[in-house]
């Protein structure tokens, strides 16, 4: 995701640098005001995730970065157990602009403000299937639903908190077991803006070598929509 000018990137690079150090998972007692307000956060993250963001501004200013389009949507998921926390079920899929139709990364989000620390978390599944799911954010609302067991296995979170006018998380420490292209374990930063999104997505092999992904720079998203109001 570019989606911070570059005056700016100094100052989001020194708020995630100081975020990144406090405690991963700050254990704490929530009053019912703190709870509303990750609520609220939870909402705006999952309305700045939906929508259509690509990196072609990027990709065609440097040739090294790949030209990405990343679709979300909200769905609906029928006969989940019920909880206290709020939850936003998005769909998500990632494709190069150039092959559209044949996405290379799809997963199912769940937004919910976490049960650990006044942050949002974004957690990931994999779905068992790939197939039925392709281009589902191109079919109507009302269609875009599913059982609670097509979510697949959850893979991974994100913890991310409110700095500013900007969402800023990560990964934990550790990051996340994997399965891809040689990696065993992966890690990301995110930094989450109205106008898009910047993410240092990595994969690491068992013998901690980085194998793929973001190297100094971020991949840089873009919405192609402004966010609605």
């Amino acid at each position: 995701m570019n989606t911070v000018s570059i005056g700016a990137k100094t100052s989001v690079v020194l708020m995630l640098t100081v975020w990144l150090i406090l405690p991963a998972l700050n254990v704490q007692a929530q009053s019912a005001g703190d709870r509303t307000k990750v609520e609220r956060q939870a909402q705006e993250v999952a309305n700045r995730l939906i929508g259509v963001m690509d990196t072609s501004a990027q990709a065609a200013t440097n040739p090294k970065a790949p030209s990405v389009r990343m679709t979300t949507c909200q769905v609906r998921v029928k006969n989940a157990a019920p909880r206290k926390e709020q939850r936003i079920f998005l769909y998500q899929e990632q494709s190069l602009t150039s092959n559209l139709a044949q996405p290379y990364r799809q997963r199912f989000l769940q937004i919910s403000p976490s049960p650990y620390s006044e942050s949002v978390q974004s957690l990931s599944f994999k779905p068992t299937t790939t197939d039925t799911w392709k281009g589902l954010c191109d079919r109507p609302e009302v269609d875009r639903s599913l059982e609670v067991g097509d979510l697949g296995q959850p893979v991974c979170s994100v913890f991310l908190r409110q700095v500013g006018t900007v969402f800023i998380g990560s990964t934990p420490l550790d990051g996340c077991p994997a399965n891809y292209r040689g990696a065993v374990r992966i890690t990301n930063r995110v930094v989450l803006s109205e106008t898009g999104m910047e993410t240092w997505d990595r994969g690491f092999d068992a013998q901690g070598k980085q194998v793929w992904g973001a190297q100094a720079n971020s991949y840089q998203y873009r919405r192609l929509v402004p966010l609605s109001k």
